[in-house]
């Protein structure tokens, strides 16, 4: 069935497309992964304590970004579909309706989570030297929330009206200010550890008005705002929230059973935070491809060539699992020398390669899955993507990771397995969902106007 569905198109020309947004994604995905790298790094040599709190924060930090994550996916689903053949007012009134909404929502959620993170961490079943290393971590995320919302927004318009390169450009200033920082405000100012945060702070700003600089010709002057935009970015991208918001309480579901074991809790802790960070260059590639793929297969339904989308979202699936099975060696083979990289923690080392030895197994599965997905989100078939992950997450990888971790005290391994098999879950439903070619029907697939 792939071969008769690839075989009869012009496979060299689909590559080409999908190559020309991917490599740049992956590149931007790479800065992102040497700023999380970085933060690990930093974090391991103050202590251990502070490399599990700054995990326990990070996450938290990505739970009140998740609305920025909707629109982003909303956005890119409309704006890659309205770039292929919408008039020049129509498109930029949708620019400017996407950003007005991502401004008003970043405010919003840094307001929130200035007045609750505290409550939200103290009511952490977790040891209380995390609690107190945690809570003035978020404080500062809080404040640079409003920054990361537009930026996320701004490099999904970019990557959708073909500005790819300007997004990459503007990821790697903000990576090498981030590192910059983080090693000059840690270690080299009274802020301390809370340096790690602060850095990531002022350099998503920076992020934020170089991004908006490179947007300028395809604003209106007087940032005009449409509510039919609006409403359809919105529909489209609240499925994409609420698997944020499930998939996020998945991780943070993680932490507090791996709180529960009865021994190591706190180096296993740090060993998830950083097996997370090692794993995330892997998942990272897969993520580029997964929007890389959004944007093709939207470009695509904009202009009525379904056949061509469906075949197009294929090439790049492949595409991504030919690179990430390549990195899953790579990183396994060097997976000692990474864990011994970002910690000095004999036990945190040991769990850390355990780890990677377990959870990378189902790499190129999780990366098919995930590529393929993304395909569904810019065909705007985000409820469907969103029922698959929560049903792999809820009914296999929590609840499993529960009772063998901890019920039946198999340990950090039994959980280790549990998230592979919610991998393997997800990938078949995903893929039983985009064969169907159900989504070609999507709403919003003949594409959108500010005027209906």
């Amino acid at each position: 069935m792939l071969w008769q569905a690839l075989r009869n198109k012009n496979i060299k020309s689909l590559i080409l497309r999908s190559w020309s947004i991917s490599w740049p994604m992956t590149c931007i995905m790479f800065f992102v992964f040497l700023i999380g790298l970085s933060d690990v790094y930093v974090a391991g040599r103050i202590s251990k304590e502070v490399q599990a709190a700054y995990g326990l924060a990070s996450q938290l930090y990505f739970i009140f970004s998740i609305i920025a994550f909707a629109l982003t996916a909303g956005t890119v689903s409309v704006i890659s579909r309205l770039f292929s053949f919408a008039a020049k007012d129509d498109f930029n009134i949708a620019v400017d309706s996407s950003l007005i909404s991502a401004i008003a929502a970043g405010i919003l959620l840094s307001l929130f989570a200035l007045a609750f993170s505290g409550s939200i961490i103290n009511s952490f079943n977790v040891p209380q030297v995390l609690k107190g290393l945690a809570a003035p971590l978020i404080r500062i995320y809080s404040f640079s929330l409003l920054f990361n919302y537009l930026l996320l927004n701004t490099n999904g318009i970019l990557r959708s009206c073909g500005k790819i390169k300007q997004s990459l450009l503007t990821m790697a200033v903000v990576s090498l200010l981030n590192i910059g920082l983080n090693f000059t405000l840690s270690f080299g100012t009274p802020l301390g550890f809370k340096g790690i945060a602060a850095a990531t702070g002022i350099s998503t700003l920076i992020g934020c008005f170089l991004n908006l600089f490179f947007l300028k010709n395809v604003m209106t002057r007087r940032f005009k705002f449409s509510l039919a935009i609006i409403r359809n970015i919105f529909s489209i991208g609240w499925p994409a929230g609420v698997l944020q918001i499930f998939w996020q309480l998945s991780v943070l579901a993680l932490f507090l059973i791996i709180s529960a074991l009865p021994e190591n809790n706190i180096e296993i802790l740090a060993a998830f935070t950083n097996g997370l960070k090692i794993e995330s260059v892997i998942f990272l590639p897969a993520f580029a491809f997964n929007m890389a793929s959004a944007v093709v297969v939207g470009n695509l339904l904009g202009k009525n060539n379904q056949e061509d989308a469906f075949s197009a979202g294929i090439v790049t699936a492949l595409a991504g699992v030919t690179i990430v099975s390549a990195l899953t060696v790579m990183v396994m083979f060097n997976g000692s020398a990474a864990a011994a990289l970002i910690s000095n923690n004999d036990i945190v080392i040991r769990e850390s390669i355990r780890y990677i030895y377990i959870a990378l197994l189902s790499e190129p599965v999780m990366a098919w899955g995930v590529i393929l997905a993304g395909g569904l989100n810019g065909a705007g078939d985000t409820r469907r993507v969103m029922a698959a992950v929560v049903l792999s997450v809820w009914l296999v990888r929590v609840p499993l990771s529960y009772l063998l971790g901890v019920y039946f005290k198999l340990g950090a391994p039994a959980i280790w397995w549990s998230m592979n098999l919610s991998v393997a879950l997800q990938a078949i439903l995903i893929t039983k969902r985009y064969f169907s070619k159900k989504w070609f029907a999507c709403k919003g697939n003949g594409g959108v106007s500010p005027g209906h």
